[in-house]
């Protein structure tokens, strides 16, 4: 198989939104592919666009960078001119704006969490073409496919920040197994009244789902294994 290495950088992703109790907590994977090949395969698709909002990338890397940068900016300018931080729906529709208006151009499907002293934790989707829905939870990306009865099942109100954590990383770790354009590592962020939390889980530390290989540093080391010992003479 020929491998296009000038194929667009794209983030076959698993990207996942949740509310609970007292905030947001953002999750996804970290496999960025050119093509078949994995081009980053511990890239961060949670990116700050101010102190109190985040937003989970999917689609096009180049797009959705070039997006967040630009919203990050305009809330800089929207912050001094108002003399308090931007609330969370006001950064939500400038990246709906941008979206929506370039939707020719882009192939950009975003989840926007956050907190704010208004309306607490919220999770905006802006999916491809420039909608936007606000949402209790939301998932996106490639691996989302794989999620939606899951989460049908496994979602409820008013979760502790422990419960919420603990879906993401198992959600994300489902999509993971199944997905092949979503894997490496789990990120997530929590943001709530008392700031923002991020937290790593290797692949290492992730549950093993149904025929799952465990995870190796090498293909050698596989290898290896099998060999048989040699015979003594």
């Amino acid at each position: 198989m020929d491998l296009d290495l000038s194929a667009p950088h794209s983030m076959g992703t698993t990207i996942i939104g949740v509310t609970y109790n007292g905030g947001v907590v953002l999750g996804a994977d970290s496999r960025t592919s050119t093509g078949m090949y994995v081009a980053n395969r511990a890239s961060d698709k949670i990116t700050e666009l101010t102190d109190n909002v985040y937003v989970c990338r999917s689609g096009s890397a180049a797009d959705t960078q070039v997006i967040s940068d630009y919203v990050r900016y305009f809330l800089h300018q929207h912050t001094i001119q108002l003399g308090q931080p931007a609330t969370v729906k006001v950064a939500a529709n400038l990246v709906r704006l941008l979206s929506y208006q370039n939707k020719n151009m882009l192939q950009a499907g975003v989840i926007v969490g956050g907190w704010d002293k208004y309306e607490g934790g919220q999770i905006y989707s802006v999916p491809l073409g420039g909608t936007i829905l606000r949402q209790p939870f939301s998932i996106g990306g490639s691996g989302s496919s794989y999620l939606y009865g899951f989460f049908d099942q496994a979602w409820k109100e008013d979760m502790t920040h422990e419960e919420a954590e603990q879906l993401v990383v198992k959600a994300a770790s489902l999509a993971m197994a199944r997905d092949g354009a979503s894997g490496g590592v789990v990120r997530t962020v929590t943001i709530n009244a008392e700031g923002v939390t991020r937290k790593f889980y290797g692949g290492d530390t992730l549950p093993l789902w149904h025929e799952e290989l465990e995870p190796t540093n090498s293909l050698l080391d596989l290898l290896s294994s099998s060999v048989p010992e040699p015979m003594s003479t």
